[in-house]
């Protein structure tokens, strides 16, 4: 095995477990709800207290490991999240909840920013959107396999188990992962020089060193995704918090129908693998500024439409199926959307990732909290959906639009 596909498997296994730890919350909820007595209301506050302490910390995090290598700073972040995640389990009130939620969010902040500094480091220019498509997909199998474990798992121990075996999974992987990452390539004793050669083919391989935060902040194409991005995270925090109890409230299924909304992270699994696959040959063949733009456009118009569709169709099948197509489309686009923040952020890809993270999770932030507000005051779980359409639509026109080769770094990029 190549050394730079290792590292690709510790970071997919990072992605995993990662969605493990965001869809538990999810996945139990109704659950924890019943136990600890929590309302509606309250429960879209502790769902955002993730989205919103995740949000903060984003961009610092990814800044570090711009600065100090993602080795130190990715060990940091799952040692925390694991900590808050393990005290998750010991829990009675609702502050208590919220509480561990926001530090859980705070520490796991920047693990797909600094994930996607590691790929900048080991893998060529040409590999990039394949890695981050692997990357996604690998969370999404996270998606996949949390109902599936976390069902049958809170059924025979309780939901307070479910939280602290995943901590100590969390754990074992910061071990592994800091005895065997290198932050440079050619710091590791088993990198041929085939491999470097291949590593440094096509051009200049990103290295830690000094951030251009001036010019991160004044470029257009930069804040153009971190707006697109956000917009796009009220749909993709829709599925990672709200999804199950929406999908149980329009099927009338009983609880263990929670295990059919692993459905759509499969195809998510498949969404991430040929988006980036895609958007690797048609940047070859189009050049990446048409191909980055083109993919998000179109695949995010085509989701709008399906979460319009969902609010009005029945049956369990249907919705079955729309919601699965909806999240599959959105995530065809996945890969292109990072690999173009990864070419606009050259050196600085952690930082600029960040950012557009951060932007992201704003976005689910206010998903979260006004879903949980529309559904009290209306009674009505359909209507937040046609919101989030027009947010995915609003995305889609910006995506288009965005030129990937105004590199914060141009005339850094051969220091």
């Amino acid at each position: 095995m190549k050394r730079r596909h290792r590292v690709l498997g510790l970071l997919s296994a990072l992605s995993i477990l990662t969605f493990l730890d965001r869809m538990a919350i999810a996945v139990t909820g109704p659950a924890i709800q019943s136990d600890l007595h929590i309302s509606t209301v309250e429960w879209g506050w502790v769902l955002s207290g993730y989205v919103l302490a995740n949000g903060l910390f984003e961009i610092p995090s990814g800044v570090m490991g711009d600065r100090h290598g993602q080795r130190v700073e990715l060990t940091r972040i799952v040692t925390w999240w694991s900590a808050f995640t393990t005290l998750t389990a010991w829990c009675h009130r609702f502050w208590q909840l919220a509480a561990a939620r926001f530090f859980f969010g705070m520490g796991s902040a920047g693990a797909y920013p600094n994930a996607a500094g590691a790929i900048s480091r080991w893998f060529p220019a040409r590999e990039r959107a394949r890695s981050q498509g692997t990357l996604w997909a690998a969370s999404r199998l996270g998606g996949v396999l949390a109902p599936l474990l976390i069902v049958p798992l809170q059924y025979l121990f309780g939901w307070r188990a479910v939280f602290f075996l995943l901590g100590v999974l969390g754990f074992v992987w910061a071990v592994v992962w800091h005895r065997l990452y290198r932050d440079r390539p050619e710091e590791d004793p088993g990198l041929s020089a085939e491999e470097r050669a291949e590593i440094e083919d096509g051009g200049v391989r990103e290295r830690a060193g000094a951030v251009p935060f001036q010019r991160a902040l004044r470029s257009r194409a930069l804040w153009m995704v971190v707006l697109a991005y956000g917009c796009y995270g009220c749909c993709s925090w829709f599925y990672f918090s709200w999804f199950p109890a929406w999908f149980l409230h329009k099927t009338g299924l009983p609880l263990e129908g929670m295990l059919l909304t692993s459905l759509p992270f499969a195809l998510g699994i498949a969404g991430n693998l040929a988006g980036g696959v895609l958007s690797d040959r048609l940047a070859a063949r189009w050049g990446a500024k048409r191909a980055l733009r083109l993919i998000p456009g179109v695949c995010l118009t085509g989701t709008a439409v399906v979460i319009v569709a969902m609010t009005l169709c029945h049956g369990v099948l249907c919705v079955l199926v729309l919601s699965s197509v909806g999240f599959g489309a959105m995530d065809l686009m996945l890969p292109s959307a990072w690999a173009m923040c990864v070419a606009i952020g050259g050196r600085a890809s952690g930082t600029a990732t960040g950012m557009m993270n951060t932007a992201g999770q704003a976005g689910g932030f206010f998903c979260t909290i006004l879903f949980g507000y529309i559904v009290q005051l209306t009674g009505n779980y359909n209507l937040p959906l046609w919101l989030i359409a027009g947010m995915v639509v609003t995305s889609a026109a910006i995506f288009a639009s965005i030129d990937c080769t105004q590199r914060i770094d141009a005339d850094l990029a051969a220091c």
